[in-house]
């Protein structure tokens, strides 16, 4: 099946109207929450997962990707118009947009972070699509010590990049991994950890574990902060940036597409690391470095293409080798599992409707949000004027019905408290929740990857340097472990972890 064909099946299958209205749903609330600081998309997915479960598998995985790169779209409206960034990846937009904003040209800042946003992920999907069965094709060649070593090295980098002690990353991973293991044993089929409790036999269930850590805890986190939200009132006028807007941005844009979409691949590297490097980037290669920080275009259209194309980037290693890059992916993995589907190298073969059909609707989500970023830019300026003091009970609520409806059952709400009050103090004390996922939901793979390789080598821990992919995703996970010790880099990770948080 070439790639044309594909497309069309692809298509076929986004173009129903279940899988359009999810699509729609998707980008829509993505929207909203960028909008909305203090959320975020990993919140958002987490309350909203209970409820892809009732539709097909395509709809659930459509509406939560919707979600994923609708935010990048939304989180720029407010750091333009409000100085606060509605996600981590639009951090950067307020340096310049904000100033736009005050120099009376919030309508150009904002047009131009919707068009890059546009451009950016237009061409990040076309990426995919041209990638993604390639490497699907040699991955197929992966046996259990590669993917062991592979996932080993998707958490060391995580654990580097995410902010704050590396220690304090890799405990929480280490947490992760044996909460992964509670349940029925994969191999031996004997119950572990479950204290003789019946709920704790299909282990603990990442609904409520990631509700907790990030919808209850979040909500508890931020009723300790006065957050002051200062709209411009001044009238936004025209939305089309003027013809020396786009001479100035182009190269930024296609600069940042390309950065973007290859550090979104990378494991732990993602929108927040993309649009810091794309600002960087422009800053340096501009001729007027002097106006970045007081109101420069480009430091809106780069950082905000980059962070679009690291959200397009990100599906390759989950459809392609199974391995999600940031908690993001992790819960789309978890959604995908759920689902009774294993994303990895056959998922292109095995289920291609799946597969182009996500493919196919992130053309026709790019495009709705065009239109949702355009000419509704009044209706979103209305949504950020929503008092907190109404918005946090109703999220609440949504998270008790949703992890209930999510299994009828009690316990699963008691679960979800622990882990919000568990991520809250997490927050206090410097520990990053995302390694906690990540690990969570790698670490059954983890585990049964390493038995089947010992199995296949008869108890020889030589299998996973003997094979060459292997030996090389392990040699990279020690140089990562070990570059914390040398002080240049340790304080260059400093650096990447204050601009993330």
């Amino acid at each position: 099946m070439d790639v044309f064909s594909s497309l069309a099946l692809g298509f076929s299958v986004a173009l129903q109207p279940i899988n359009l209205l999810a699509c729609f749903f998707g980008v829509f609330i993505g929207t909203l929450v960028g909008v909305l600081p203090g959320i975020g998309p990993v919140s958002a997915m987490a309350l909203l997962l209970p409820v892809t479960l009732a539709g097909t598998p395509e709809a659930g995985i459509i509406m939560m990707a919707g979600i994923y790169y609708g935010s990048m779209y939304g989180g720029s409206t407010t750091s333009i118009l409000v100085n606060i960034p509605g996600e981590a990846a639009s951090v950067v937009t307020c340096l310049d947009g904000h100033e736009m904003a005050k120099r009376g040209r919030a309508g150009p800042a904002l047009g131009m972070a919707a068009l890059s946003s546009f451009f950016a992920g237009t061409i990040s999907i076309l990426l995919l699509m041209l990638v993604a069965p390639s490497l699907a094709r040699f991955a197929v060649a992966f046996g259990p010590p590669e993917y062991f070593s592979l996932m080993v090295l998707g958490l060391t980098v995580l654990s580097f990049l995410t902010h704050g002690s590396m220690a304090k990353a890799m405990i929480m991973a280490c947490i992760g991994i044996v909460l992964g293991l509670i349940g029925i044993d994969g191999i031996s089929g004997t119950p572990r950890m479950t204290f003789d409790r019946l709920e704790l036999v299909d282990g603990i269930g990442l609904v409520p574990v990631v509700m907790g850590l990030f919808g209850i805890a979040e909500i508890l986190s931020n009723l300790e902060k006065s957050v002051e939200r200062k709209v411009i009132s001044a009238r936004i006028g025209s939305l089309w940036p003027t013809t020396e807007d786009w001479i100035r941005s182009k190269w930024a844009i296609v600069r940042g597409t390309v950065l973007g979409f290859f550090l979104g691949i990378l494991p732990g590297g993602g929108a927040v690391i993309s649009s810091f490097a794309s600002y960087a980037i422009e800053r340096k290669m501009s001729k007027a470095p002097q106006e970045f920080g007081k109101g420069a275009i480009e430091g809106v259209a780069g950082p905000e293409a980059a962070n679009n194309a690291a959200a397009g980037g990100a599906f390759i290693p989950l459809m392609t080798l199974g391995i999600p890059p940031n908690v993001v992916m992790a819960l789309l993995l978890g959604a995908f599992i759920i689902h009774g589907l294993q994303p990895g190298p056959l998922l292109i073969t095995q289920n291609p409707n799946v597969f182009w059909g996500i493919v196919a609707s992130m053309y026709i989500g790019n495009i709705m949000l065009l239109i949702l970023n355009m000419p509704l830019i009044g209706m979103w300026v209305q949504v950020l004027r929503v008092p907190y003091n109404v918005l946090f009970p109703l999220i609440t609520v949504f998270c008790i019905v949703g992890v209930f409806a999510s299994g009828n059952s009690v316990f699963d709400i008691l679960v979800m408290i622990v882990f919000g009050v568990f991520g809250y103090l997490c927050r206090k004390f410097g520990y990053e929740p995302a390694p906690l996922v990540l690990a969570f939901v790698l670490g059954p793979m983890l585990e049964n990857n390493l038995r089947k390789s010992l199995i296949l080598s008869q108890g020889d821990f030589g299998i996973f340097v003997t094979r060459p992919i292997s030996a090389v995703c392990l040699l990279f996970a020690i140089a990562i472990l070990l570059a914390v010790l040398m002080p240049s880099l340790a304080r260059k990770r400093e650096v990447i972890a204050q601009d993330q948080s």
